[in-house]
């Protein structure tokens, strides 16, 4: 299985894996796909820094990529204006009532942080600049385009950007921007999503642009891979099929969160902007589900949502209780049934797309 962007990129596979984890990025590369790290968890540069130096250090020399998270600049943002301060305190209120009936303890004192940062506009930034210091190979932004003057800066280190887009127009307009590869992430994908569906999105985002476009969203196999090759994409984005590998279960030891999704079905995620204040497709948890009941109030814009929910989610990670977990998660969950090292993973992949293509050859 071999597509233009095999060349471009220097991978063996069009497999792009998009993680939070830097362990699982690393084995994606070392697989054959090209691993992409999710930056947005980094509020200090220095980690992110030390972050990308151990994926130098153990991906053989193999290609990586990283995806930020860039939103458009709010005003407040760089002012003296605190952001918590836009926060109203019937939100706060909601939060803390609901983590109490849902039997989520209170964190230690010293556990209190500023929330996941890496959501404003100025942390994504820097993350592009501790990046353009290593042998990255891709910038993908998982909120459309990123300002001209960012990618005309990847463009200047020779690194291609890509974007993710829910539909055509959006795609156009990256291209227009200077994007170099669009992300077609269809509805059923995990994280933030658009409103059409995978098998209608990729070919309309294909045959609207004129670069190479990787499909997202419902690809947890190889006849899916095949398919959406089919579609006229160039490679497969993965990311919620990460999630149940072993080398992700290494960086969150003993976690509730994977025994949540081993045992959820395809139909156990819901679309909601609980989590950033944009549209994202969740795991459907008690914690999700007190979002949607009369007198829940609506969520905030985004980056104020994030910042709301930052203490309730590092509370519900570390109580344990998997009915409660909040994670982005796509409806291929369904199919997440067992933790297996990433190799595993895209062996099974190549296997069974090698299979389907069999499959069809006999159809002629």
């Amino acid at each position: 299985m071999r597509t233009e962007l095999c060349d471009r990129f220097g991978i063996e596979h069009p497999v792009f894996g998009f993680t939070p984890s830097e362990h699982v990025a690393a084995a994606i590369s070392r697989a054959g796909g090209l691993g992409v790290l999710g930056c947005v968890r980094f509020n200090d540069p220095a980690e992110l820094d030390a972050v990308l130096t151990w994926m130098d250090e153990h991906t053989d020399g193999k290609p990586y990529g990283v995806d930020v998270v860039m939103p458009a600049k709010i005003p407040t943002e760089g002012t003296a204006i605190d952001l918590d301060a836009l926060i109203p305190a019937g939100h706060r209120d909601f939060v803390e009532r609901t983590l109490q009936e849902l039997g989520v303890p209170p964190l230690d004192e010293d556990a209190h942080g500023a929330g996941v940062l890496g959501w404003l506009h100025s942390v994504a930034r820097s993350h592009v600049d501790v990046a353009l210091q290593h042998p990255i190979k891709l910038i993908a932004n998982a909120l459309g385009s990123p300002p001209r003057d960012v990618i005309e800066q990847a463009h200047e280190h020779g690194i291609p950007v890509a974007a993710l887009a829910g539909k055509a127009e959006h795609a156009q307009r990256h291209v227009a921007n200077g994007v170099d590869i669009v992300v077609a992430q269809g509805y059923e994908a995990g994280g933030h999503t658009g409103e059409i569906a995978s098998m209608v999105l990729v070919p309309e985002i294909v045959d609207a642009v004129d670069v190479p476009v990787l499909a997202a969203g419902g690809i947890g196999s190889g006849r899916q891979l095949a398919a959406a090759l089919a579609l006229g994409a160039s490679g497969g984005w993965l990311g919620s099929y990460w999630l149940t590998t072993a080398e992700y279960a290494e960086s969150v030891p003993a976690s509730a969160t994977q025994q949540a999704l081993l045992a959820a079905g395809s139909s156990d995620t819901v679309r909601t902007r609980v989590y950033t204040g944009k549209p994202a497709r969740l795991l459907k948890t008690r914690w999700t589900e007190a979002w949607s009941q009369p007198g829940a109030p609506e969520p905030l814009p985004m980056p104020l949502q994030n910042l709301l929910v930052a203490d309730a989610h590092q509370r519900i990670t570390r109580s344990g209780d998997p009915s409660v977990v909040s994670m982005p998660v796509g409806q291929i969950v369904g199919r997440m049934n067992e933790i297996r090292p990433v190799a595993d993973v895209m062996s099974d992949l190549l296997r069974e797309f090698d299979e389907t293509l069999t499959r069809l050859d006999k159809l002629r």
